[in-house]
């Protein structure tokens, strides 16, 4: 049955917003899942690699999570795992020996390096035909919903 031949009962605009949101992430998910998939990685690991891009002096597992687009409570076992895969690395802190920082390896680097235009290809797919107008309103919405709630 067609989607818009279907019977959905939602109880209010907010909840049909909120299973429409649902919907669309999952489905947003799973084309960027594909493309990592060959590359044996996680969208929380590629989420990691990308923020730890960005900081070339390291960051404190803390400040990962807070960074991070999903939330995961168990940050310092996945950067166990991306650790024994050679993706980042992590060092105590000279000045302060309590405060470890991880950053991106070489090999880290090179692989979410790697990864920008097959990212970038499946997003113009997925929500290129948007327009840059729509999709600038669309952030707005989605940064407006966020607001109220974090």
């Amino acid at each position: 049955m067609a989607e818009s031949a279907k019977v959905r009962r939602v109880g209010s605009p907010e909840e049909g917003a909120f299973l429409d949101l649902l919907r669309t992430a999952d489905m947003l998910t799973r084309g960027a899942f594909g493309v990592l998939k060959g590359e044996n990685l996680s969208l929380t690991q590629y989420n990691v690699l990308r923020i730890l891009r960005g900081a070339s002096q390291g960051l404190p597992c803390g400040e990962i999570a807070g960074r991070m687009i999903t939330r995961d409570p168990d940050v310092t076992r996945l950067l166990d795992r991306m650790e024994k895969r050679g993706l980042i690395s992590r060092a105590r802190e000279s000045r302060d020996r309590r405060m470890v920082l991880a950053r991106i390896t070489p090999e880290g680097l090179s692989l979410v390096d790697r990864l920008d235009e097959p990212v970038q290809k499946i997003h113009r797919k997925q929500l290129g035909h948007l327009g840059r107008e729509r999709l600038r309103a669309l952030a707005e919405l989605l940064a407006a919903a966020r607001a109220k709630v974090e």
